[in-house]
């Protein structure tokens, strides 16, 4: 699609397909209208009035090989002080891991999210350095049959709340959300989120941190699946404030994780209280690595993380697409 400079109104934003889809209880969208490839073939997509452009569907057989999904055992790794991941190599096997990578990077939409910050007194635009978009919304509501988002006890429309407002939920199309049904399912945690980070290259990058907020909970369980291109995947344990009343903390030592496109690291129980993980730049001839995605699944538990959620991964800048003739991420125009 041709490069648009033009930011795209509010309006245009919240402008609903011809037919609105129907959602159920549990976050997962009905199949939208059937829209003609060829004479022979009809695609599903998911819709909702928040989305830019439906998201079409998996194809049949994606969806059918999802649903045997893990390929492989989870291998624990839990031999450091406040570690416990579960390491599946892969979890998407080899054969299907390329097919899925190309279809969730060519029909998913994305922003390159700019923000403000406040560091000692001074403010610093903050421009993240990835493609990112997000789906979800938090234990306490959740969307109805015609994708309203409502009360999870009394079912009222919540759609005015402050933390909705700014930027409204959006249901997790069926294409991530046969993911995470399958997640579920291999790792026993339940997910209300879905964000989705695209890698251009590799000198798009995120630096240490941990996903500790409080709106997680205190043990927080949140799914890493790699797609696309290898990169390093890397861990250290948060710094021990010295206590001359307690013994010294156990010797703990960085982890280096070579995540392969399929790939899932499942991070739970007292690791984002306790260790921080990163995705360092690559440099020379790794620099141009062909893309990775990076699909989360987590659970908010109130709606401060919504509103968390849709500020850092959505903001107020244009949509892009990925542009297949030009093989990049290009202004979306509708």
């Amino acid at each position: 699609m041709a490069e648009s400079t033009k930011k795209r109104t509010l309006d245009a934003f919240f402008k609903p397909p011809p037919k609105k889809a129907r959602v159920s209880d549990t976050n997962n969208l009905d199949i939208g209208d059937n829209s003609t490839i060829d004479k022979d073939q009809k695609v599903e997509s998911s819709h909702h009035p928040t989305y830019p452009h439906p998201i079409q569907c998996f194809p049949k057989s994606i969806e059918t090989e999802l649903k045997s999904l893990p390929s492989t055992i989870g291998r624990a790794i839990h031999d450091q002080a406040d570690l416990d991941l579960l390491y599946f190599e892969p979890y998407i096997p080899k054969y299907l891991e390329r097919e899925v990578f190309q279809f969730l990077r060519k029909e998913l939409f994305f922003y390159r999210v700019e923000y403000k910050i406040k560091r000692g007194g001074i403010e610093t635009d903050i421009r993240t350095p990835r493609y990112t978009t997000v789906f979800g919304v938090d234990d306490t509501s959740q969307f109805n049959e015609t994708g309203e988002v409502v009360d999870a006890s009394t079912k009222r429309n919540v759609e005015k709340d402050k933390n909705y407002s700014k930027y409204p939920p959006r249901p997790i199309p069926k294409c991530l959300d046969n993911l995470r049904i399958s997640t579920e399912a291999a790792t026993g945690c339940k997910f209300n989120f879905c964000l989705v980070n695209y890698y251009a290259s590799g000198s798009d990058s995120i630096s240490y941190h941990s996903d500790d907020e409080r709106f997680l909970g205190s043990l927080p369980a949140i799914a890493s699946f790699s797609l696309g291109a290898k990169r390093d995947f890397l861990m250290k344990h948060k710094p021990v404030a010295p206590n001359d009343n307690a013994p010294p903390p156990p010797e703990t030592k960085p982890i280096k994780l070579p995540l392969a496109s399929g790939d899932m690291i499942l991070m739970r129980g007292r690791t984002q209280a306790n260790w921080l993980h990163s995705i360092p730049k690559r440099t020379g001839k790794n620099a141009e690595d062909g893309g990775r995605i990076n699909i989360t699944f987590r659970r908010a538990m109130i709606k401060g993380g919504t509103e968390n959620y849709y500020n850092y991964n959505v903001g107020s800048g244009p949509v892009y697409k990925w542009d297949e003739t030009r093989r990049e991420m290009r202004l979306w125009k509708s």
